[in-house]
């Protein structure tokens, strides 16, 4: 599946859905990304691994994925690839081992975050921190889209160089080119959010 294939299914799924909507991060957005969606279409998910794993063309020994909606983009390239992948609890155990990253890893493992998309960084950011406190390498991060909106700025300060399968105005140009936008709309809304690369 190429890319404009799957950018097409994105839509035809509703995972790219058009109006007004607050983002995690509060800021108001035209577009919403709801690539949870993804996950009831098992091709889709693979093609998704598929792409996030050749756009990553980085060196690593482990993937995690930001959770929750990447973990499921993580697994199918743990498992089509043969990756290691540990996991990022949201909230430390309390009982237990009370592990916040689970998984077999070593010392010095080099980690590549998995993420659906990025807007501030955050995320991934939040990710990081702990697979570094375990004494993993962490110097990459692969989204399946870049909403140009300072992220890869962001996360590159904290030393994460990102990689993108394609970008928000990739989306906006391929929904145009077959006809599933209006031009109109895809300026405003490359207006509005004032997308930057």
């Amino acid at each position: 599946m190429s890319i404009e294939q799957l950018v097409l299914e994105l839509f035809e799924i509703g995972a790219i859905q058009f109006g007004s909507f607050t983002l995690k991060s509060g800021q108001i957005s035209p577009i919403y990304l709801d690539l949870r969606r993804a996950v009831s279409k098992p091709k889709l998910l693979t093609a998704i691994g598929e792409h996030l794993h050749k756009a990553a063309n980085a060196p690593c020994d482990l993937i995690c994925g930001v959770p929750y909606t990447a973990l499921p983009f993580a697994t199918v390239m743990s498992i089509a690839y043969n990756i290691p992948m540990v996991m990022r609890r949201k909230e430390q155990k309390q009982y237990g081992t009370k592990k916040i990253i689970e998984g077999i890893y070593n010392v010095n493992d080099r980690c590549l975050i998995v993420e659906d998309l990025i807007t501030s960084g955050s995320s991934i950011l939040e990710t990081a921190v702990p697979l570094r406190a375990e004494k993993l390498i962490v110097t990459h991060a692969v989204v399946l889209i870049d909403r140009e909106q300072g992220g890869k700025r962001n996360i590159a300060q904290e030393g994460l160089q990102l990689h993108a399968v394609c970008t928000l105005r990739d989306v906006l140009t391929i929904l145009v080119k077959h006809e599933k936008l209006a031009r109109r709309i895809a300026d405003d809304t490359a207006n509005q959010l004032q997308l930057c690369s």
